[in-house]
């Protein structure tokens, strides 16, 4: 399931005993695998100095990782079997060098993967839904049962890919980061409406003019919207978005 081409160059997160780096090494042309426990560091650097010649030990941790400065704004392929707990923090830190990626393939807990494929209108699409379709295509590839790992988990995972670029591009928002400001404070209260998440921001003759102006009903909740009225609705009140 994993897009193995002999040009591509790959990130691995968490490289662990080298499982996963033992089926890359030989199949794509390098591999940077990332570490942070310092106890299966030895082990790893042996095996990339005596067997894997294309594969490159990095001790650390991914969100403090400088990824600009170690690849060289070479396009790469990212793995990584995440942390349950900081799923999202690593896939906020890997959008930031989006420009520089190809695709995402992460094993991840499988409600958060339900999450972020959810469409509009779906009880499981909220913002991190949205931030993922804006920078990736996302697809759940597999769903995997505890008993797939050892120790097994107490949560099914899934195997999830994201091809790039996403929604970004045809969107074209000018401010990247206030759109996504916006759309997350869209979210603030799920079940509330637009006009009450954003009221402390625009006042309401703004806000009722913006929503009649982009097609909305004046109820509207987030989790109705597409990526395509987000950016409809934040330009229409970009000028007053503080």
């Amino acid at each position: 399931m994993l897009p193995l081409r002999a040009g591509d160059v790959w990130v691995e997160i968490g490289a662990g005993h080298g499982e996963l780096t033992e089926l890359l090494a030989p199949k794509v042309s390098h591999v940077f695998a990332v570490e942070t426990d310092p106890r299966l560091l030895p082990a790893l650097q042996e095996r990339a100095r005596t067997e894997w010649k294309n594969v490159e030990i990095i001790p650390g941790d991914i969100l403090e990782i400088d990824l600009d400065s170690l690849l060289s704004n070479e396009k790469f392929r990212i793995y990584g079997n995440l942390p349950y707990y900081i799923t999202s923090p690593i896939l906020q830190r890997l959008f930031g060098v989006s420009s520089c990626l190809r695709s995402i393939h992460v094993v991840i807990q499988l409600e958060v993967a339900e999450r972020i494929v959810a469409e509009p209108g779906q009880r499981d699409y909220g913002y991190l839904s949205t931030l993922c379709q804006f920078y990736a295509r996302p697809e759940i590839e597999l769903r995997i049962p505890p008993g797939a790992f050892r120790p097994p988990p107490k949560v099914d995972s899934a195997l999830l890919s994201m091809s790039l670029p996403g929604d970004r591009a045809p969107l074209a928002v000018r401010d990247e980061t206030r759109f996504l400001e916006f759309v997350q404070r869209c979210f603030a209260q799920k079940r509330k409406t637009l006009r009450n998440n954003l009221r402390g921001v625009f006042s309401a003759e703004r806000l009722t003019r913006a929503i009649e102006r982009t097609g909305l009903r004046p109820d509207a909740r987030a989790e109705q919207l597409s990526l395509a009225q987000f950016a409809a609705l934040f330009n229409a009140l970009s000028a007053e978005f503080a």
